[in-house]
């Protein structure tokens, strides 16, 4: 790639002002990631759909080239998406192998079986947000009270993890995600997260329930194979991250796009758009995840016009890809959860596309759609209590949401 390198900001911060400038450039960017590392994020909606699906782009870091030639500095904070054994991180027949086991364990009647809950859970967290409000300004953190636990506790029931060890795994999570983190507090993070799951699965395999983690750990294909421990290790990691921070994130950028365009709530109110709607325009409009590491290609690849060398870390892009004109219009920075449902070539990516595609995304839109109808129908008058442009964004160029988000229940 000859094109002038964009850095990507490890803080991380709102991604559509330099999505859009690196857009009019291109569907395809150079961009210099963490530690002097380069790489390339795909930007444009149809460049990405096509890329994703690629027969010569592979997940396997053993494809990484500058991981190979040992130019990736120590305590990098992308390491993990590289380093995990698991289904993100496995091509072919391996991944379909792993992907096979996992899904024998998550399956639609288990998902299906947690809506009520889901419900019960939402239920309970409503009432604890009028608890947790301040004085009469009825002023409170959604994220941390209701949009962080929710997702949180459904994970952590489905995959037996007790409530006394949600909060470290998020913590570390966080930490492990997190694109601004130093190599010191990075290496620990990652070694901490990995020896908490080992324990963690241990304790289930010497005393087994009827739980996810004790599926996996008693799941084997038709030849007997079983998830090594590094593959059940780092299943355990990817589940605990891209079960619950994607679902806050979500759940948090919908709260926010609602609040801020209220003749959109009012649409769904009156039954023009449903709560899926809402979902599906917050994917699409401010995707839960902004740069998702990492992908290869196994060959110099032509990308939307971009030669992108073989071995080069690739990000995809789903907040571009979300707001993309060429594929979603002109009026594609636009909020509207009523837009006419397009073909399937122009749905939003942000779940993934092809072989990768989430495997949580029917637990996620129960999640969130139970989630919305109820805070909303609970408290219909529910408004930030601080202006969008003052709410902190979290420190990471991965994951696209806020450090906290103070609302007002009550006008």
């Amino acid at each position: 790639m000859t094109t002038p390198h964009h850095r990507l900001d490890p803080a991380g911060g709102c991604p559509h002002a330099a999505n859009a400038r690196m857009l009019a450039e291109g569907p395809v960017a150079a961009v210099v990631l963490p530690g002097g590392v380069e790489g390339a994020a795909v930007l444009g909606h149809d460049t990405l759909r096509e890329f994703l699906a690629h027969p010569d782009v592979a997940k396997d870091a053993r494809h990484f080239t500058a991981l190979a030639e040992g130019r990736v500095p120590e305590g990098w904070p992308l390491a993990a998406f590289a380093a995990v054994r698991g289904m993100t991180t496995a091509d072919g027949a391996d991944h379909r192998r792993l992907r096979s086991l996992v899904s024998r364990a998550f399956t639609a009647r288990r998902v299906e079986e947690l809506r009520p809950r889901v419900r019960e859970l939402t239920d309970s967290l409503l009432d604890g947000l009028e608890r947790a409000a301040e004085g009469e300004e009825h002023v409170v953190d959604l994220r941390r009270h209701f949009a962080l636990p929710l997702p949180m506790g459904v994970i952590g029931e489905l995959f037996g993890v007790g409530a006394d060890h949600r909060d470290l795994l998020h913590d570390l999570s966080s930490q492990v995600v997190a694109t601004d983190i130093t190599p010191e507090r990075s290496i620990a993070a990652n070694r901490e997260l990995i020896e908490t799951l080992t324990a963690f699965a241990a304790a289930k395999a010497a005393d087994p329930g009827d739980d996810l983690t004790s599926a996996l750990l008693a799941a084997h294909d038709e030849d007997g194979d079983r998830l090594s421990h590094a593959e059940l290790i780092g299943t355990l990691v990817l589940m605990v991250i891209a079960g619950h921070e994607t679902t806050l994130n979500l759940i948090v950028n919908a709260v926010r796009a609602l609040c801020a365009h209220r003749d959109q709530l009012d649409l769904v109110r009156a039954g023009g758009a449903d709560w899926g709607d809402v979902m599906e325009e917050t994917l699409r409009w401010d995707a839960p995840v902004s740069y998702f590491p990492f992908r290869y290609p196994v060959r110099d690849l032509a990308v939307g016009g971009t030669l992108i060398p073989a071995g080069t870390p690739v990000l995809a892009g789903y907040s571009a890809a979300g707001r993309d004109r060429a594929a979603h219009g002109r009026d594609a920075y636009r909020f509207d959860v009523g837009r006419p449902r397009r073909p399937d070539a122009v749905r939003t990516l942000s779940l993934g596309h092809g072989a990768h595609y989430c495997l949580g995304a029917p637990l996620a839109r129960i999640e969130v759609t139970t989630a919305l109808s109820g805070l909303f129908a609970r408290f219909p008058d529910l408004d930030l209590a601080v202006p969008e442009d003052r709410l902190t964004r979290s420190a990471s160029f991965v994951g696209n949401g806020v450090r906290a988000l103070p609302v007002r229940l009550r006008g």
